[in-house]
């Protein structure tokens, strides 16, 4: 897919994470506006996954272990024609799409994650089944920076690094800032890619707002066998929305009536 048609897809998806989470009032918008490149080449362009197989085994899978981004999950999901649900309903009494994504009810969901940490822990135990099935498709989790400060990560790792899970591939979301602020001044879980070395797994990195560096890197991590590989996708905050960008208030507000339409004209003015 061009990079022209992928920015159109990502702008679309950053639509509809701010009008999910303007809709129901409540949400994370900082975390899912970061990751909505990395999201958007995943699903349009990288992963095996379409109406015809969603439902089946057959077909690469991804983890959210960020769990309490679902905006972003569900706004892919959307945007590729998977989802059967109103994104209006967004956190709203008997919505399907729960602040925290559940695999109970939308086809496509592939892990029910939230408590931080859990999905990346999930995502080591699906590709080792696929291993032990001889399945050959791929499994892809998304963790953040601040997830991160979970010591299940590092274990989730060790256990991947420990079963020659080449067929997994971690992306952390790195853009510095979780709930309380910062993440070197919350509890730093850095450096990254030394520790990520140190585990066992294969280092690249990309600016996850950029198509052909996020190509470079998920292709580099294709060629590695017998480890499993993360990703450190460089991104910021909010990105798209410029007052939520770099802004650690936006981890999990939501936008007023004003706020929404700026952020809305200037998703709408972004170039394509």
């Amino acid at each position: 897919m061009e990079n022209r048609e992928l920015k159109v897809h990502a702008k679309n998806v950053r639509k509809k994470i701010i009008e999910m989470i303007y809709s129901a009032q409540s949400g994370h918008p900082g975390g899912a506006l970061s990751a909505a490149d990395i999201i958007t080449y995943l699903y349009m362009e990288k992963m095996d996954i379409d109406k015809d197989n969603v439902a089946t085994t057959e077909r690469d899978r991804f983890v959210l272990s960020k769990g309490h981004a679902s905006a972003l999950l569900y706004a892919i999901l959307d945007e590729k024609g998977l989802l059967d649900e109103d994104i209006h309903s967004f956190r709203k009494i008997d919505s399907r799409l729960q602040g925290h994504p559940s695999m109970r009810y939308l086809k496509g969901v592939d892990m029910s994650t939230g408590s931080l940490g859990q999905g990346a822990s999930a995502a080591c135990g699906m590709a080792l089944a696929n291993k032990l099935d001889r399945n050959d498709h791929h499994v892809y989790c998304l963790v953040g920076d601040g997830e991160s400060e979970e010591g299940i990560i590092w274990e989730a790792m060790m256990a991947a690094h420990n079963y020659h899970l080449d067929n997994l591939t971690y992306i952390l979301d790195y853009n510095h800032l979780q709930i309380d602020g910062r993440i070197e001044k919350v509890m730093d879980p850095t450096p990254f890619k030394e520790k990520y070395e140190a585990f066992g797994l294969y280092v690249s990195e990309c600016d996850g707002h950029d198509f052909d560096s996020i190509r470079k890197a998920f292709a580099d991590a294709a060629e590695i066998k017998d480890r499993p590989q993360v990703i450190i996708a460089h991104t910021v905050k909010g990105k798209g929305v410029s007052f939520m960008e770099n802004d650690a208030a936006w981890h999990g507000s939501a936008p007023n009536e004003a706020q929404y339409k700026q952020a809305m004209a200037e998703l709408d003015e972004e170039e394509a």
